[in-house]
């Protein structure tokens, strides 16, 4: 298989940081969230489940200093704050998309091979361990 680009061994780091915030499982349930326009920070809360007030932020912000969200604040009281996806935030949304239908299509498959490697992992000869004993 080709890879689509040049090696260059200065863009791995740059390559490594936005795929990590990209492949983050927080980050990818906000990204898909907000596909279906803006929200307020507590409806995404409530909505992801599990996810703690502060992971929440954290993924947020990175999110915005990555200009994949924006966040309006609406002068009221309380003040009302909005995320959504920018332009480039929305590009973001069809490989999501389509690495979840992947995921969804293959779970079965997957949990199967999981099934198989652990019974066989589990059945495998343990490497030899040995224990030194104290010299008198």
């Amino acid at each position: 298989m080709k890879r689509g680009y040049t090696h260059v061994p200065e863009e791995c780091g740059a390559i490594s940081q936005i795929l990590s915030r990209i492949g983050d499982k927080w980050t990818v349930l906000v990204v898909s969230m907000l596909g279906d326009g803006p929200m307020r920070f507590n409806e995404i809360r409530r909505e992801i489940g599990g996810i703690s007030q502060r992971m929440l932020t954290l993924t947020l912000r990175g999110l915005e200093r990555d200009g994949l969200v924006t966040r309006t604040v609406f002068p009221t009281v309380p003040p009302r704050v909005d995320y959504e996806l920018t332009k480039l935030g929305r590009t973001l949304l069809r490989p999501i998309n389509d690495i979840a239908m992947w995921a969804r299509a293959n779970r079965a498959e997957i949990a199967d091979a999981r099934t198989v490697y652990d019974k066989t992992a589990a059945q495998s000869p343990k490497p030899a361990t040995t224990t030194q004993t104290p010299s008198a």
